[in-house]
């Protein structure tokens, strides 16, 4: 038993040090995998798949140490042995490039997030809606199901017990557990509050907005998500799309809808402060709303009005309002201009202008820096 413990230890020693080397190798290329579209494709429900280059992985060689012996490391002399030539679709003698394929929960993708761009832990406003328990095995009990008992405290019960009848002999030290000997692991249950948030997400979905605009909103979206996730036990998400009118969508329509009309974004800011006020008290819920827009609009008149709802109804609600204007060829990007001129000094309204994918990480850190 002790020979399997610890060679159960030495695989978790090895895995949790390669854990650390692929966090580390994440860490070292996080702006390529948060301004690629690769990692959204191969994300689950829980775990999100990403590939890894340039991670040495453990070789094992048949034969004896120190004897090159086989397929080994380095160049090669010639021709070798097993059919390797030089012949076109023949099996070469280089060493290729590993691409391995790895795991992380999106919990420790936002960790990892956050300790790059320093991104402080949120503090959530209102009362909490609901309760979540929490299970700490802390204590031992006499009485406990057959999976939960604890081993060592059995034995030493045990041995205790047969020590004291003087029934234990040292020259034969045979232990035998009895009913009264039994214990098993107890868990002590504590409630925390359980804090709730809102994301709203809305989209200027005109002729102007392409396809790589989009790309981006959805990108910095879905980091978005993936810290806030990590603050929130309870999260819920709601889309926006708007031209000249606004509605509301599913996730999939958002990122693919594109329309032809014009652009008048308080139709979004209308329906986002209805949705917040017939669904989302904020009493109840943490409300974040993002909003994304090559930066036109129908008027002036318009983006007074946008104003307007900003200040009436959506910033007293909300946690935090942020505008991303994505560069387009199309856009004249005045309305981060006319918003940042009516709103400055309002702490709850973060602006960043996105000018390609570069611009995706200094977004994301300019809207989640102020930990709200």
């Amino acid at each position: 038993m002790s020979v399997d413990r610890g060679r159960i230890s030495r695989i978790e020693r090895d895995r949790s040090r390669f854990s650390e080397i692929v966090r580390g190798q994440i860490k070292q290329d996080l702006k390529r995998y948060v301004t690629g579209s690769e990692m959204i494709g191969r994300k689950g429900r829980q775990l999100v798949s990403i590939p890894v280059p340039r991670v040495e992985l453990p070789r094992l060689r048949f034969g004896q140490n120190g004897r090159n012996q086989g397929s080994g490391e380095g160049e090669g002399s010639g021709e070798g042995q097993g059919g390797e030539g030089n012949a076109a679709g023949a099996a070469g003698n280089q060493a290729g490039a590993h691409i391995l394929e790895v795991e992380l929960t999106l919990e420790e993708m936002a960790r990892i997030l956050g300790d790059e761009l320093a991104l402080p832990n949120i503090q959530p406003r209102g009362k909490a809606r609901l309760e979540s328990v929490n299970r700490r095995f802390t204590s031992v009990s006499r009485e406990g199901p057959h999976s939960l008992r604890h081993m060592r405290r059995t034995l030493k019960e045990s041995l205790r017990r047969q020590i004291s009848s003087g029934n234990y002999d040292p020259a034969d030290p045979r232990i035998v557990p009895c009913a009264e000997d039994l214990r098993f692991r107890a868990y002590k249950e504590t409630w925390k509050p359980d804090h709730s948030a809102m994301i709203l997400y809305m989209m200027d979905v005109s002729g102007s907005m392409g396809r790589e605009q989009k790309e981006i909103v959805r990108l910095v979206s879905f980091w978005i998500d993936t810290w806030l996730r990590s603050q929130y036990q309870s999260l819920e998400t709601r889309y926006v799309v708007h031209d000249a009118v606004a509605k509301e969508v599913e996730q999939e329509v958002f990122y693919r809808l594109r329309e032809s009309g014009g652009t008048k974004i308080s139709s979004a800011y209308a329906l986002a402060a209805d949705i917040i006020e017939q669904q989302f008290p904020p009493s109840e819920w943490n409300l974040y709303l993002f909003h994304f827009s090559d930066g036109d609009n129908w008027s002036g008149r318009d983006t007074e009005r946008c104003v307007h709802l900003l200040e009436e109804r959506l910033l007293p609600a909300a946690n935090l309002f942020c505008y991303g204007q994505v560069k387009s060829a199309y856009g004249s990007g005045q309305f981060k201009k006319d918003l940042d001129a009516a709103l400055d000094g309002e702490e709850r309204v973060i602006t960043s202008e996105i000018l390609d994918r570069e611009g995706i990480l200094p977004a994301i850190k300019a809207f989640l820096g102020q930990g709200v």
